[in-house]
């Protein structure tokens, strides 16, 4: 079985945000979704539309364009879902994300994810 695709931190927010909406996942629901995720920071839609393409590019999304439709004034909408490689990325990557987070409460203690935007790590000898 061949080693499942390498995904960055971006990639695995987007990938999560195309599972999230499942049926209604398309540029627009997408970009929202990853704000949501990642808030307060903002992102681009470009920046989301060309992760979408890389993703595709590496065979882990498929899209496909929707029936026009009256409400866009007769244009499609490309939707968007993960392929089963797509998953795969997303599953091992969120698990390898769910190690550091224990690592880290081992480490700096569980309140480590309530201390607020002023909370900075001590480094231990």
């Amino acid at each position: 079985m061949a080693l499942p695709e390498s995904i960055g931190q971006f990639e695995h927010v987007v990938l999560a945000a195309v599972l999230a909406l499942d049926e209604a996942a398309y540029g627009v629901t997408i970009h929202a979704k990853v704000e949501e995720f990642i808030a307060p920071r903002t992102v681009s839609l470009g920046a989301v539309y060309a992760t979408l393409d890389r993703l595709e590019d590496k065979g882990l999304v498929r899209s496909w364009l929707s029936d026009p439709t009256p409400e866009r004034g007769g244009r499609s909408k490309r939707h968007y879902r993960l392929e089963p490689h797509g998953e795969r990325a997303l599953r091992d990557t969120t698990l390898a994300a769910k190690r550091i987070c224990d690592n880290l409460e081992r480490i700096w203690g569980e309140d480590v994810w309530t201390a607020g935007p002023r909370w900075k790590p001590v480094r231990q000898s």
